[in-house]
């Protein structure tokens, strides 16, 4: 298998790369709305239940989905159980090939997926087609993660014995994902179980059935047992069932500090009839603040903020929603910041133009809606995009100033095209700010000093830390993702530990010193 690179994003500034996309949206929308069943095994159960729906064009369905219940997370569980022991023992080799054969099939359909998220979560094209390829990645990453791990660890070896580690699946995971990367976390998570050998149960976002049924479809063709892995769209009663299963052994979540800490506290219930602790593996959410020196070059600074703070209308757990600015440039920043908000262009997510589409629902534009207004109350909106669209979920982007430290614009996350931005006295006031914090997801820094780049990595609690470039897009293989305190729980996607949480290590050491052998 040769050496993984990633899978390379369109170039849309080329005509031919874009209206190539746009074909892919004609050719989808007459097929709308897609039908998701409840696959459980063999059986595939209802289609409908619930609806998801165009963010843009609330009114317009994009995929009926079945609504499974605690009754279908029993089975999908128990046909996990019974397709475990015969996915493990393919071996490692073998289970690679399938994940490689389903990432060529996300490849084949890559524009077609794009345009689904497009219609599905109002996923702009750049991100949408990035998102794709990034499912691609993972697919391709893990299969070669998989085959290293296989190869087990070196352990020191002594006269008269032998000492080796292996690693074997620990049995059922389910996989509870989000849907602000309706394809990319779900393979993410999925396929990390699946390389090792577990057997896998999807519990995809209500948001974004269409996006996690194609997946599992894909990796069905390509030779996943249906057994293996099961799809129940649905609610929250659904992903809690599995979480309180006795007989799931890893929880793969990504979603909010609320949700994941209740599923840290269920899964901590071990039953005398459970002879297992579950592990759980959780990406939780962020407060993510930008660091601006006095020396930084803010030519650099404004569009990577900018970037960072309200592409996707800032629905990326990575994304900014803090500055805190050097007084010796915060006065300028803030000005020039505001003259960028003032001129984002706010649209639908098929738009090439557009760089905020709306928000996922209605539930997060009130939500967004009420930060912006706290804001206004306790400090200064200075900037604020007021030229939005009159249908869909949108919010207008705005920047916000001079609140108290205590606002809970500043504290909270809040998930939407908000950013504030704070005056610090020193780089170390502004260290001291994200140590308070119990989020620690990502973080940025501007500054042209190696001394104070030094600080800030020792210093900085975030799981990610990115230098005088935007904070959002971590790329498989090449920037490992995930948080710390109480952004989250276990080692980093997309990285070389990862696999790891899906595995139970064995050592085995051996007398190599006989007293002879035994004649067969």
């Amino acid at each position: 298998m040769k050496p993984f690179a990633n899978e390379p994003t369109l170039e849309l500034r080329r005509g031919p790369a874009r209206e190539s996309l746009l074909g892919a949206l004609r050719e989808l929308e007459p097929r709308l709305p897609l039908r998701v069943p409840i696959l459980v095994g063999d059986d595939r159960g209802a289609h409908e239940g619930f609806e998801s729906a165009d963010p843009g064009a609330p009114s317009s369905v994009v995929a009926t989905a079945g609504r499974a219940t605690e009754v279908d997370a029993d089975a999908a569980v128990q046909a996990a159980l019974q397709a475990f022991p015969a996915w493990r023992d393919l071996g490692a080799e073998r289970r690679a090939d399938v994940l490689v054969r389903a990432a060529d099939i996300l490849r084949t359909r890559r524009l077609e997926l794009a345009a689904l998220q497009v219609r599905e979560c109002a996923k702009p094209w750049p991100e949408a087609d990035a998102d794709v390829c990034e499912a691609i990645d993972f697919l391709e990453y893990y299969a070669r993660e998989a085959l290293r791990l296989s190869h087990g660890a070196d352990l020191l070896q002594v006269p008269g014995e032998r000492n080796s580690m292996h690693y074997e699946p620990r049995g059922v995971a389910a996989v509870i994902s989000p849907w602000n990367f309706p394809l990319a976390i779900p393979t993410g998570m999925t396929a990390a179980g699946l390389a090792v050998g577990n057997s896998v149960v999807l519990k995809p976002a209500e948001q974004s059935p269409a996006s996690a049924y194609v997946l599992v479809e894909a990796l069905r063709e390509a030779g996943v047992p249906p057994g293996a892995i099961s799809l129940l769209p649905g609610f929250g009663e659904v992903g809690a069932a599995l979480v309180r299963d006795p007989r799931v052994h890893v929880i793969a979540f990504t979603g909010s500090s609320a949700v994941g800490l209740e599923i840290v506290r269920a899964s901590g219930e071990t039953p005398e009839s459970q002879n297992h602790v579950k592990r759980v593996v959780a990406e939780m959410g962020g407060k993510n603040a930008v660091i601006v020196d006095s020396d930084a070059d803010l030519d650099e600074a404004v569009p990577a903020i900018v970037r960072s703070a309200f592409v996707y209308a800032g629905q990326k757990c990575s994304a900014a929603s803090r500055v805190l600015a050097h007084k010796g440039i915060a006065d300028a920043l803030l000005e020039r910041l505001a003259g960028a908000v003032e001129v984002l262009v706010v649209g639908q997510a098929d738009d090439f133009a557009t760089e905020v589409p709306p928000v996922i629902e209605r539930e997060a534009q009130e939500r967004v809606a009420r930060y912006a207004e706290l804001a206004a109350a306790e400090g200064r909106v200075v900037a604020r995009q007021t030229q939005i669209p009159g249908d869909g979920w949108f919010c207008p982007p705005t920047l916000a100033a001079d609140l108290p430290p205590d606002s809970a614009v500043v504290r909270d996350e809040i998930f939407g095209p908000l950013l504030s931005v704070e005056h610090v006295p020193s780089i170390a006031a502004a260290l001291d700010a994200l140590e308070s914090s119990p989020f620690a997801l990502t973080g940025g820094l501007f500054s042209r000093s190696p001394a104070t780049v030094a600080e800030v990595a020792r210093r900085a609690p975030v799981g990610n830390l990115y230098v005088n470039r935007h904070i959002t897009g971590a790329m498989v293989g090449r920037q490992p993702f995930g948080g710390n305190r109480r952004s989250g729980i276990g080692s980093k996607a997309g990285g070389p530990d990862y696999l790891l949480q899906f595995v139970e290590p064995r050592v085995v050491t051996e007398n190599t010193m006989r007293h002879g052998l035994v004649v067969e």
